[in-house]
């Protein structure tokens, strides 16, 4: 990734939220702007909003998946896939619906700085507003 592709990469209300550890304010965050997803392949590069194929954690012991989302692209850490996506709101709300039963638990920011945890569910309640 390019410095000038950084930005495009960067939610900064979510960061600002995550670094509160203000529920409301991240869920507003998710609401109105986009996130950092991991993917398991590179997307288009000429086009950020490209979605891919989301890359999610099995835990090895309990099977258990999750999704990890990112407000920039710099608190992904490096052992994940190194390809990301930003993904809109609607798409975001339209992938939990349709994998919440598979979900068992949304990470935000996992490796840092300000990491938060959240159930499929509250977050979709939070994204349908």
């Amino acid at each position: 990734m390019k410095k000038a592709d950084a930005a495009v990469f960067r939610a900064e209300a979510l960061a600002q939220a995550l670094a509160k550890q203000d529920m409301a304010a991240v869920a507003l965050a998710l609401r109105n702007g986009n996130t950092v997803v991991p993917l398991m392949a590179p997307t288009d590069r000429d086009n950020p909003l490209d979605v891919g194929e989301v890359w999610t954690y099995r835990d090895p012991n309990t099977g258990e998946i999750a999704l990890l989302l990112f407000s920039d692209a710099a608190h992904k850490p490096e052992n994940l896939p190194p390809a990301i996506g930003l993904q809109s709101p609607g798409w975001l709300l339209a992938f939990l619906r349709t994998h919440r039963e598979v979900i068992t638990t949304v990470f935000i920011d996992i490796a840092g700085p300000h990491p938060m945890q959240a159930s499929p569910a509250d977050l979709i309640d939070a994204l349908a507003g």
